[in-house]
């Protein structure tokens, strides 16, 4: 028998309550993805570029095109100027990205920061390359950062810090304040910082506060970000990573024997769509503020209580008032009587919490969002 790499690792809690969702013909706010199309725009140039013959392999680190419109997207958004050649890779999704960046980056034996609740890929990628993930849970009900326990725990083997803003499950998002006690920590160290940003275009108050934003710390940082949350396309599996030339060197090593390259249809779809509907990404903040207030709205007779959401899409409820239960059981009995799929954020975290808390995903349709409501305000 083999011994396993990753012993504390089993289904993700996503296909499993997506499972149990089909089992009990629940509606499903459990896994984040859209149930809407992408933009008509989108979908026709990809069909174009396949039918221009666009189907073989891309370039390994991104189509020129492609790699023009996310440099040209930054600097208008964040002021920072990018080597388009050097400083961008399109990989396969944002997952890979997080797993290149830290599989490049981290050797056995050091330690990697990351902020409890965590998204379910970083603590694996981390452990594969040997290390030890340092796990600090946020403070709760607003999910910040206590800085002084980041300070506390960094010691001459931490090798990373990982952020991520808006936060998943949360909403959270990092001020320019907590970036600059970032930077303070990590000043005069080798500590690379990773920031998973793939909800960089949903944030409802102000502006996104993106590592690019801050000199120091973009010079030292993989930024991370998702073609898939953007454009409401989860399933084409796009992403990218920017970062300075020699980390981007260094994270391109690990992605080319990982998938080497990233479905070629889909980056010439999105950097004609980029340059032709630069005002989707603009947009979008009101486009998911409507959806995230009319959920909102919907729930509001119910016996939830609604924690705030500054980005993302997803709305975390407090359920101790209809029962006194962890957050995994309350999951399976809401999906198999209450006929909604969550997901409950106990598997964010390395030590259960002890909270009451569930995520929903409202990137949805009104009639989903409706048929959700409508069930959970009779529990």
């Amino acid at each position: 028998m083999i011994e396993t790499k990753l012993p504390k690792v089993a289904t993700t809690i996503f296909s499993v309550m997506s499972q149990l969702a089909l089992q009990h013909k629940a509606v499903n706010l459990g896994q984040g993805f859209p149930d809407f199309e992408p933009p008509q725009g989108l979908r026709d140039a990809l069909v174009q570029a396949m039918n221009e013959g666009r189907n073989q392999y891309a370039p390994m680190h991104g189509t020129a095109a492609l790699r023009e419109q996310i440099a040209i997207k930054t600097e208008r958004l964040y002021g920072r100027k990018l080597d388009v050649d050097a400083g961008i890779t399109v990989t396969s999704g944002a997952t890979e990205a997080i797993f290149a960046a830290i599989a490049a980056t981290v050797r056995a034996g050091e330690e990697v920061v990351v902020f409890d609740p965590a998204y379910d890929c970083y603590a694996p990628a981390i452990e594969l390359q040997g290390a030890r993930a340092v796990h600090i849970a946020l403070t709760v009900p607003e999910f910040s950062i206590d800085w002084q326990r980041v300070r506390d725990v960094v010691t001459p083997k931490t090798r990373m810090i990982l952020i991520n803003s808006p936060h998943n499950p949360s909403g959270a998002v990092l001020s320019g304040a907590d970036l600059e006690e970032l930077a303070a920590i990590v000043r005069d160290t080798e500590i690379v910082v990773l920031s998973d940003e793939v909800y960089e275009h949903i944030v409802y108050e102000g502006s996104h506060e993106s590592v690019l934003r801050h000199p120091e710390l973009a010079e030292r940082s993989i930024v991370v970000s998702s073609f898939g949350k953007t454009y409401h396309c989860t399933g084409w599996k796009v992403g990218y990573a920017v970062a300075p030339a020699a980390l981007s060197a260094e994270f391109r090593k690990v992605h080319q024997y990982l998938t080497f390259c990233t479905f070629h249809p889909a980056q010439a779809a999105f950097a004609d769509f980029m340059a032709s509907n630069p005002e989707h990404y603009l947009e979008l903040p009101a486009f998911y503020r409507a959806k995230r207030d009319r959920f909102r709205a919907l729930l509001a007779p119910s016996r939830f209580k609604l924690l705030d959401v500054p980005g993302g899409y997803f709305q975390l409820v407090d359920y101790s008032a209809i029962r006194d239960e962890d957050d995994l059981s309350f999951s399976r009995w809401l999906v198999a009587a209450g006929g909604v799929a969550a997901i409950p954020l106990t598997p964010f975290y390395a030590q259960a919490p002890g909270t009451r808390l569930l995520r929903l995903c409202f990137a949805k349709n009104d009639a989903t969002m409706e048929a959700a409501a409508q069930r959970l305000c009779r529990l």
